[in-house]
């Protein structure tokens, strides 16, 4: 079993909703953090999961946004699955970006 940091970012050209990350697979994954930058002007920001167990999309965050300011959507972590996704949409795509950490649990040795 090997652990592995990622980060997932959002830098959006669509107002739709974007997957950021899907889960592998042969592992399971915990969202530390979706920090959320917004440089000027109001915005709505929405983080969702898809459970892929259940083919079914899960609202996990709101938040309406003036900035300039950074926020964290993830009040605790989010646990994915495998095959899970974690989503970001926002009411506009100028001067707003996303991270989100990422630690990735796999099921297989780091070499195999």
């Amino acid at each position: 079993m090997a652990n592995f940091y990622k980060n997932a970012f959002y830098d959006p050209s669509t107002t739709d909703v974007v997957t950021l990350y899907t889960c592998p697979n042969n592992a399971n994954a915990i969202v530390q953090n979706i920090q959320v930058t917004n440089e000027s002007g109001n915005k709505i920001v929405k983080a969702s999961v898809y459970d892929s167990n259940v083919t079914t999309v899960f609202q996990v965050a709101y938040a309406s946004i003036t900035g300039p300011t950074i926020c964290n959507l993830a009040k605790g972590p989010i646990i994915l699955e495998e095959n899970d996704t974690i989503r970001l949409e926002s009411s506009d795509v100028s001067d707003i970006s996303a991270t989100l950490s990422i630690l990735e649990i796999s099921r297989e040795d780091q070499n195999g």
